[in-house]
């Protein structure tokens, strides 16, 4: 089955309010199955507009991506992201190698 996946690009405006989003959101997403693959770290910007902070969380599947990002408790905590960032999210579909 495809693994699924929730790819979020960031800027974040307000450095020390956006860790308590890190610090609540990974044991709710974690609990759903996620796995972070990228968070933050080096990245060069090589053609069109991003923001400045990446992040690939994969799950077991697609469905798993997207039932983990409408969860009631982490669009509560996602509110401190919205609230402290500026970001673009999208769920993707993975394919099998």
């Amino acid at each position: 089955m495809p693994r699924g996946y929730i790819i979020a690009h960031i800027t974040v405006r307000d450095p020390d309010a956006y860790k308590e989003y890190v610090e609540r959101d990974t044991p709710i997403l974690e609990a759903m199955g996620a796995r972070f693959v990228v968070r933050g770290g080096r990245s060069s910007q090589v053609e069109g507009d991003l923001h400045e902070r990446h992040v690939v969380i994969e799950f077991p599947s697609y469905e798993d991506a997207l039932a983990a990002y409408n969860d009631p408790e982490y669009q509560a905590v996602a509110e401190i992201r919205r609230r402290t960032a500026d970001s673009s999210v999208v769920v993707v579909e993975g394919h099998d190698a």
